[in-house]
């Protein structure tokens, strides 16, 4: 039997799937626990922040989303960027000698046989795993939220902001009212892009936005170089311009007058959604709309005896984030605990955080 075919059966302890930085944290914890685990990504560690647009900073703190006790040092005291968290993981990585499975991509998931049965693609062909525990660490943004309205899917329209190069002295229609959409149009604005911003909602919302883009967006739009269309949504798109509609109470179309918005390119920051399959395959019961999993606060563990989940992927896909990396590391003392057998699923929340945390956030995740 050749080596890859012996290799096409393989059993573990615990199987973590993701390697966003809260996967990697719990990676550097299993391994410090001793348990018997395998670690599977289906990109690269940390590809989610990997897409971000060139030096885009974090809005959290260094010591806010540090992991396994690792600070984060920058060279001028500032946010991290995008970049500079992404060598980070790489340092912790391999600082703790940790072994994930990267291009490996995590195709089914069934209970079996008092366990769990995964199916995994590899470039080398797939494979089969058994395992007695599953953590799923897969995050909450696993692809943009569609509008599904036509012309979606033109050359010129975009889900992600890649940077603002593209648009250079061009009319950018810009789609949402959070920080991504706002951070985006100012720096499409810097650039000499002619920018509009198409928002469902009537005003920007300041407990959403970061008060300091909140600041100088609003500055913009006051002197005449951002302009604004509120309470609006698009309900088509055509290669030369957007069909606007009145926008209702909860943002969707409305009857009314339709305004058409001339436009070389249109950015859609409407938002992104979890992947869900493997629990849905699972059978882990999903809330809402959301779709956010049932789970223990004291183990993480999902209705599915022996499957836990980590991260942000225990808020599905959320529309308003309340759980973030720097709210997330407590899951990983409470999923270790339940999988060492030091705490049971009756007893109330451990106040333990992971070695290192500078401090204990006050949120309720």
């Amino acid at each position: 039997m050749s080596e890859i075919a012996a290799e096409r059966t393989t059993n573990a302890d615990v199987a973590l799937v993701g390697a966003g930085p809260i996967g990697i944290e719990l990676a550097v914890a299993l391994k410090r626990a001793g348990l018997d685990y395998v670690h599977f990504e289906a990109r690269q560690i940390g590809h989610t922040i990997s897409c971000w647009p060139p030096e885009t900073h974090f809005f959290s703190s260094p010591e806010r989303i540090a992991i396994a006790g690792v600070p984060i040092q920058t060279a001028d005291q500032r946010h991290p960027t995008g970049e500079e968290y992404l060598a980070y993981l790489r340092s912790v990585v391999l600082q703790f000698d940790l072994e994930i499975n990267t291009y490996e991509r995590v195709l089914t998931l069934a209970p079996s046989g008092g366990g769990f049965r995964l199916r995994t693609a590899t470039r080398r062909g797939e494979r089969t795993w058994h395992c007695r525990r599953v953590v799923l660490a897969t995050g909450g943004l696993a692809g943009p939220r569609r509008l599904g309205i036509p012309g979606e899917d033109l050359a010129h329209v975009a889900h992600t902001f890649r940077g603002p190069h593209m648009y250079f002295r061009r009319r950018l229609l810009v789609v949402g009212g959070r920080n991504s959409a706002v951070e985006a149009a100012l720096r499409c604005w810097h650039t000499a892009a002619d920018v509009t911003v198409s928002y469902r909602r009537r005003e920007f919302d300041a407990e959403i936005v970061k008060p300091h883009i909140l600041k100088e967006f609003a500055m913009r739009v006051r002197d005449g170089q951002i302009a604004v269309l509120p309470g609006t949504v698009p309900v088509e798109i055509t290669p030369e311009a957007v069909l606007l509609a009145p926008a209702d109470a909860e943002g969707r179309p409305a009857d009314g007058p339709r305004h058409s918005q001339p436009a070389d390119f249109v950015l859609l920051c409407t938002g992104f959604e979890a992947d869900l399959s493997l629990m849905e395959q699972a059978g882990v019961e999903l809330l809402g709309e959301e779709r956010a999993p049932v789970f223990s606060r004291q183990t993480m563990e999902t209705n599915v005896p022996g499957l836990y989940v980590v991260g942000t992927a225990v808020g599905g896909s959320q529309r308003q984030f309340k759980v973030f990396i720097e709210n997330s590391h407590r899951h990983v003392a409470k999923v270790v605990a339940a999988l060492t057998g030091e705490v049971s699923a009756g007893e109330p929340d451990s106040p333990a955080s992971p070695p290192g945390r500078v401090e204990e956030l006050s949120e309720e995740w």
